[in-house]
């Protein structure tokens, strides 16, 4: 059984493609990007297949669809959509910032070979809250560099970037579990149907954290408070009073003095 750990993340540099095991990107592009290896940035079959377009039906109605259905591309982005988003683009989902994420998609395909550009995506995606890239996610989960992970746990952190922050080896881990076990059949040789991923929770959508509502004292305790309370005036007044007498008293001192000489 898979043996799971959550340790504090150390910030590491970015590692190599020949320093990670080469299970896990075997095991990323079957969860997350089937085509990763023929398609130039961006997968239309796969838009197809999230918006519920017929294949040949025309721009016009598969434009239609994205935008009634726009909610569905995430799903649909490939490696390189996601590299595009992480290094260069806000986490906005506007149809503006979808369309600048296609643009730089293709821009990075004729700039680079798939390996840097899986490479890339390895080192720069979220695998857990706080947790970035590759080595930092092996050494968090798994104690390990990436160089040493096991087809268990190279399918776990790829089961885990769909929903990082909702769902990784430490957290709900059964959801995780689920989708790892259909990477592994698929990495065997099984044909299986790797669902889409849901839509991540949103930040704003999760429960406010409650107001810090500072406790109001009872009447009896203000009262002792009051009594207790040293008053700063009363004091000045006091000790300007002990001094005038001492200094009369002084005075006096001197002036019986005086008159007995």
């Amino acid at each position: 059984m898979m043996r799971l750990r959550a340790t504090a993340c150390p910030v590491l540099r970015p590692v190599a493609l020949r320093d990670v095991s080469p299970l896990l990107p075997r095991m990323v592009i079957i969860g997350e990007d089937s085509r990763f290896r023929t398609h130039h940035g961006i997968d239309f079959a796969e838009i197809e297949d999230a918006l519920g377009v017929q294949p040949g039906r025309g721009a016009w109605p598969a434009a239609r669809a994205a935008w009634r259905h726009r909610d569905r591309l995430r799903g649909a982005s490939t490696l390189t959509q996601q590299v595009a988003k992480n290094l260069y683009l806000s986490p906005s989902r506007s149809p503006l910032r979808k369309l600048k994420e296609a643009v730089t998609a293709v821009r990075l395909e004729l700039a680079l070979p798939k390996d840097r550009i899986l490479e890339l995506y390895l080192n720069v995606v979220e695998w857990g809250p706080g947790v970035w890239g590759v080595a930092a996610a092996s050494q968090a989960y798994f104690g390990i560099p990436p160089s040493q992970l096991t087809e268990e746990q190279a399918g776990a952190l790829a089961a885990t970037l769909p929903q990082p922050r909702t769902s990784n080896p430490t957290y709900l881990p059964a959801r995780m579990l689920a989708r790892r076990d259909l990477i592994l059949a698929r990495y065997r040789g099984v044909d299986v149907y790797i669902p889409p991923v849901m839509e991540e929770v949103e930040l704003d959508s999760l429960p406010p954290i409650p107001p810090v509502v500072v406790p109001v004292l009872p009447p009896v305790i203000d009262s002792l408070m009051d009594s207790l309370k040293v008053r700063p005036d009363t004091t000045r007044d006091t000790t300007r009073d002990t001094t005038r007498a001492r200094t009369d008293t002084q005075s006096t001192s001197r002036s019986g003095i005086t008159s007995a000489m």
